[in-house]
């Protein structure tokens, strides 16, 4: 028989002050578990005592363990994405390069800002199967990248999608690999110069017009 799959949806969201700092108390105590005990040791009643909630408190959003860990890797990546989206939404109106840099430093600073946190909850995502949020939130990511573009003082795009889905699927590897390395700031500032680099190229190279 195969084994019944949790659910990794919250019972309710909070629609109060109160309960949203409830909520909050206990992502954070979430990823403090996280870190200090991993992904296996991890239960619902030690995070329950680090929040300084009841159980049943807890119980009250989340049905289970990966419903809980679910919602706050939904937390973390759409905090990065919102980085990302103010970013662009920033740039609109400047350069192509501009827009790439600013896009590139708002991904890097929200992704190694808290670099342990990002790596706990890396491998939340991979445990809990975390695909569908990712894929959410990337295309939240590619749908700022190109309004962004969209507007670019000195560049027009033919295929403004394709642009935004390489740029995005680009940042990924190089700056999740800096990030399981340990970075020293030296090494995030060469990462930084890279990236930078690479997304100002490709775009001058697939503009249909570049003044």
């Amino acid at each position: 028989m195969n084994a019944v799959k949790p659910t990794l949806s919250p019972r309710k969201m909070p629609v109060q002050a109160r309960s949203t700092a409830t909520l909050e108390a206990i992502f954070a105590a979430t990823i403090q578990v996280l870190l200090q005990i991993g992904f296996e040791n991890l239960t619902t009643t030690k995070v329950a005592l680090r929040a300084g909630v009841s159980v049943g408190t807890l119980y009250q959003y989340f049905p289970n363990k990966s419903a809980l860990l679910a919602a706050v890797l939904e937390q973390y990546l759409a905090t990065l994405i919102g980085a990302v989206e103010s970013a662009c939404n920033a740039a609109k109106g400047q350069s192509a390069s501009s827009i790439a840099k600013a896009m590139v430093n708002a991904y890097i600073d929200a992704k190694l800002g808290n670099a342990q946190a990002a790596k706990a909850l890396h491998s939340v995502a991979h445990e809990l199967g975390g695909a569908e949020i990712r894929a959410r939130m990337m295309q939240r990511y590619q749908i700022a990248l190109c309004d962004a573009l969209a507007t670019a003082s000195n560049a027009k795009f033919n295929d403004l999608k394709t642009l935004s889905f390489v740029l995005s699927s680009a940042m990924g590897g190089p700056v999740l690999a800096m990030l399981m390395a340990d970075p020293t700031p030296q090494q995030i500032a060469v990462l930084r110069e890279h990236l930078t680099t690479l997304a100002s190229t490709y775009l001058t190279q697939y503009a249909s017009h570049y003044a």
